[in-house]
């Protein structure tokens, strides 16, 4: 019987221990269908953070490196640096990246440091019990803000995309979601130009993903899904924010 669809080869046989309706796994296999699609599985290097993706580096058939929580960008630029032939991802969580992180990425950026970044958010602290992140909504109850999060004393909302997107060593910038299979084709292609512009030479390179978290939303999973098109969509705007003038 012909085979039509599988495990990406880039990705070991190890099941993924992510929660029911947790979407890291969907975003795990665009990761290993576009290294595939490249043909980079012997020349890529990740940088697990710390986070529910901490463990990602047994996913894989490729290299990966252990960062310290929010470091990841910074241990990217030095690999990449002393190995500018190979192709080096971060993947990080909003609290990794928009919290403790927020100097690493900016500056990475800043500098057009070649590097790729898978940006998760879902809009709360998945791995240390669901606590209010720099991208939780207006409003959304988290256990550090049951009342639901309060803008006079939490601020708003961290839109990284759109930050990010102003510095001129950002080459590309996009944000995508995985709520539907529609919008999963959409994630994986901006992935795919993510890597691109980085075996180009062309600079920073981040793809944001919006995720379900049911767990820590206290959902069952397609509500998780629906909450993502409902809530997260309107205030996170999907599209590229910024994409290089050449052809990848």
């Amino acid at each position: 019987m012909r085979r039509v669809f599988g495990r990406p080869e880039s990705m070991s046989e190890v099941h993924l221990r992510y929660c029911p309706g947790c979407t890291h796994g969907i975003a795990h296999r665009l990761i290993g269908e576009v290294v595939d699609e490249l043909g980079i599985v012997e020349k890529t290097i990740g940088i697990a953070p710390v986070g529910c993706s901490v463990f990602a580096y047994d996913y894989y058939k490729m290299d990966f490196q252990q960062a310290a929580h929010g470091r990841a960008p910074a241990v990217a630029t030095g690999i990449k640096r002393v190995l500018p032939d190979r192709v080096v991802f971060t993947y990080q969580g909003d609290g990794d990246l928009a919290a403790i992180g927020t100097a690493e990425i900016v500056h990475a950026a800043a500098r057009g440091e070649r590097i790729t970044v898978v940006f998760i958010n879902n809009a709360i602290y998945g791995m240390t019990s669901g606590q209010m992140a720099p991208t939780t909504l207006p409003g959304q109850v988290t256990t550090t803000s049951p009342k639901g999060r309060n803008t006079e004393t939490a601020g708003y909302p961290i839109r990284v995309s759109e930050m990010l997107a102003t510095l001129d060593g950002a080459a590309y910038i996009s944000r995508v979601s995985l709520h539907n299979a529609a919008n999963v084709a959409k994630a994986r292609k901006a992935l795919l130009t993510a890597f691109k512009v980085q075996m180009a030479g062309i600079g920073f390179s981040l793809v944001e993903m919006l995720s379900a978290c049911p767990t820590n939303w206290g959902m069952k999973p397609v509500d998780a899904l629906k909450w993502v098109e409902e809530k997260m969509v309107p205030y996170y705007r999907l599209g590229e924010f910024k994409a290089p003038k050449e052809a990848v």
